[in-house]
């Protein structure tokens, strides 16, 4: 079937609008961090794509198409750098406790081993309280965001993206989704804390305006979207190496490990589309792409997965410019937010 126009954003316009995915947030506001985490209903096939050229993960090696595994029990978003990976050792207790994960013996008094891949960024300089010695909070974060998962949730200020900045301006979480004129929805959840712009120099103007359905973050539309070479506007300064976009795209169409790498490759352009610069030196960004395989893949299976990348390299661009219209200052602080621009 041809691309429709008839494709709109699911009920919630959130990546839980793919059937089979609950999301859950938890953040620590002393500290100025927190933990996102994306929660299938059963285990599903899981893919990854890393650009940023200082990336931190957790279990992307076992993802690779080639590997045993080929699904995951949940996928872990994170703030805290290297400390922000143990957020996955929270949820694979809290996983494993309740009998989910990997079978890799038949005797029941071996626990199953959860498949929890994890990415971070990093928000350790945001003037928040990380002075936790030989404790950090993650773990504990990482448990009371899954058992939290559910359809609904808080973007801007929240979950992973609770820590992040986006540039100069307060970065945040942001998920979008949309439901193509033939049924299959895709959506995308996204933590923002990259060096790049996410503005148009000069103005108000997101880079991923033309993507914008309805006025789902501030539908200003594309006017001024202009840059001179070399000419970033409200990006981090040359020094800053304290950023990462970590995001997960989703799909209900039935995908094997190969096609869900192809839709994490295609997604990563989203990223293109909204952020500028982007998968820098300093940056260390991920896509993640999940299926939950409650519908076929069509008959036409390459030109689908063709389709769902573009669909979900659209999403996510959209996502991204919806984690900063909605982010909100930290408590007392002065951090220069997407609604204090001028017009």
């Amino acid at each position: 079937m041809q691309p429709s126009s008839s494709a709109r954003p699911g009920a919630r316009n959130l990546i839980t609008d793919v059937a089979g995915l609950a999301v859950g947030q938890a953040q620590d506001a002393a500290a100025r961090t927190g933990v996102t985490v994306i929660l299938p209903d059963a285990r599903s096939v899981c893919a990854v794509d890393v650009r940023g050229g200082a990336p931190g993960t957790r279990e992307t090696d076992a993802l690779a198409p080639e590997n045993l595994v080929d699904a995951v029990d949940a996928v872990v978003l994170s703030g805290g750098s290297v400390y922000g990976l143990g957020a996955a050792d929270g949820v694979v207790a809290w996983l494993g406790a309740r009998g989910r994960g990997y079978g890799l013996s038949p005797d029941p008094a071996v626990p199953p081993s959860p498949v929890v891949p994890a990415a971070i960024l990093f928000d350790m300089a945001n003037g928040g309280d990380k002075a936790w010695g030989e404790a950090p909070p993650y773990g504990a974060l990482g448990r009371t965001a899954v058992a939290a998962a559910g359809a609904e949730f808080d973007l801007g200020a929240a979950g992973a993206g609770f820590g992040a900045m986006a540039g100069a301006l307060k970065g945040g979480v942001g998920s979008a989704s949309i439901v193509s004129g033939d049924g299959m929805t895709v959506g995308a959840i996204v933590a923002v804390n990259c060096w790049g712009s996410v503005t148009a120099p000069g103005g108000r103007a997101f880079w991923a305006a033309p993507f914008e359905i309805g006025a789902e973050f501030g539908g200003l539309g594309p006017a001024g979207l202009t840059a001179a070479p070399d000419d970033w506007g409200l990006s981090k300064a040359p020094a800053g190496g304290r950023n990462t976009t970590i995001a997960c795209v989703a799909t209900d169409v039935a995908l094997t490990p190969a096609q869900a790498r192809r839709v994490a490759i295609m997604a990563q352009d989203g990223l293109a589309r909204a952020i500028r610069p982007v998968h820098a030196p300093f940056d260390g960004d991920v896509v993640f792409a999940i299926s939950t395989a409650l519908q076929p893949m069509p008959q036409a299976a390459d030109y689908t997965v063709a389709r769902l990348g573009a669909l979900a390299a659209d999403t996510l661009a959209r996502a991204v410019a919806r984690a900063v219209f909605e982010a909100t200052p930290w408590a007392g602080s002065q951090v220069l937010c997407w609604r204090d621009l001028k017009a």
